[in-house]
This record gives C-alpha cells, structure tokens and sequence, in this order.
C-alpha cells in the first residue's frame, strides 16, 4: 500500500458468482501464474494470466468462509495458509505470522490455482455485507463508488489488495479493507492519507473514511 491510494460471509447473492464443471480444459493449459510481493510482508500476490472471477474480490479470512468456493477451499488445505483473496486475474494469499519463509507456500499456491483453473472448478463468492455498493441510493454514494473503482481500488490491486464500499454516513464513507491491505503495517496511513486525503479532495461531503 505504501503511499499509494490506491468478507465476511457468503449469502444467497453468492449464487450469481461463475461456477464451472469439473472438466479437463485444454485451452487453460498454459497458464501464467507469477508470484509479486506486496507491502505487507505477510502476504503474497500471484497474478494470473486467464481470468479468475467476474465479481471483483472476494475475501476468505478462514477455511469456513471458503467452503462455496473450491479453489479458496483447496488454498486453505495447504499448510500455514491463513486467508484468501481472490480477485479478476489474482489471488492474494497471506500465511501464518510464524512462517519465516514463503519458499515452501509458493509452489504448492501455484500447483493449486493451475490444476484448479485447468480443470475448470473455481467459484468464488461475492460479499453479501457489502453488495449494496452496487445499488448506491444517492448521488454522493455513487460518486465516492465511481472514484473507488476508477482511480482507488486499480492502485491497490496492484498491491494485492482492495478496498469495497460498505456506507455512507454523517460524512463517514466505510470500507473493508481486503487481501494485503487487510493486515498491512502501513493500512492505516493508506486509509488516512491516501483513501481518505484523495476522496476529500474531490468531494467536500467526506469528512472521514473508516475501516469497517
């Protein structure tokens, strides 16, 4: 996150994410999967070059929460492998604090997302918290989820990270920080004089952005 300004669980609205059959798909047999490091030391990017999820980024903060998606349940079967992120073409995967290391994490993470998106099983799911970000109900809402998408949320994708409108109130915009932003050491300084500094200074009415 640097200075660049750059989910909790699944409901019915998880029904509208891709689900594929588990079939061998010849045209995904030469994938492209590259690992890159982000500003949280803790996780890891790897960008993928077919498309992974036609829904933005989903978040999976435990084995539980990955159940309805397959690939994020094969992630979490890996040794040390905390939480998930899986967005349009990558998957940000944060270890266990403890693990000194990522050179036993990074093949078995790229063996997983290969076989899976080659047999074609990956289901991500949507956040039901925050899917009214897509039904904005006023003008304000609509601009700040119009800057987020445009101009925000690209820039910290690029760190393996994201940030989803969950509200707008009082002044207040209320995010959910996800993948490497979620545990990042410099999240706050990204939320308060990134987020926050570049959101104010287009529309007056933000008087505050919080974590949520």
């Amino acid at each position: 996150m640097g200075g660049a300004v750059r989910l909790p669980p699944y409901g019915e609205a998880a029904k509208n994410c891709l689900s594929l059959d588990s079939c061998y798909n010849p045209g995904m047999s030469n994938i492209s999967i590259t690992t890159e490091f982000t500003p949280n030391p803790h996780s890891l990017k790897f960008n993928v070059s077919v498309p992974i999820c036609t829904h933005g980024t989903v978040q999976f903060a435990s084995k539980e929460e990955a159940g309805k998606s397959p690939l994020a349940a094969k992630l979490f079967e890996i040794a040390d492998v905390k939480e998930v992120m899986i967005g349009p073409d990558l998957v940000t995967v944060t270890r266990d604090e403890q693990v000194p290391s990522w050179s036993q994490l990074i093949p078995q993470v790229t063996a997983t997302i290969r076989e899976f998106l080659a047999c074609g099983k990956t289901s991500p799911k949507v956040c039901e918290k925050c899917m009214d970000a897509t039904h904005p109900s006023s003008e304000i809402e609509k601009k700040i989820i119009a800057i987020m998408d445009e101009q925000i949320r690209p820039a910290l994708a690029r760190d393996g990270g994201d940030a989803v409108f969950c509200g707008f109130e009082n002044g207040v915009v209320k995010l959910h920080l996800k993948g490497a932003c979620a545990g990042c050491p410099s999240a706050t300084m990204t939320l308060k004089m990134g987020i926050e500094a570049y959101l104010k200074e287009y529309l007056p009415e933000v008087k505050e952005v919080v974590r949520v």
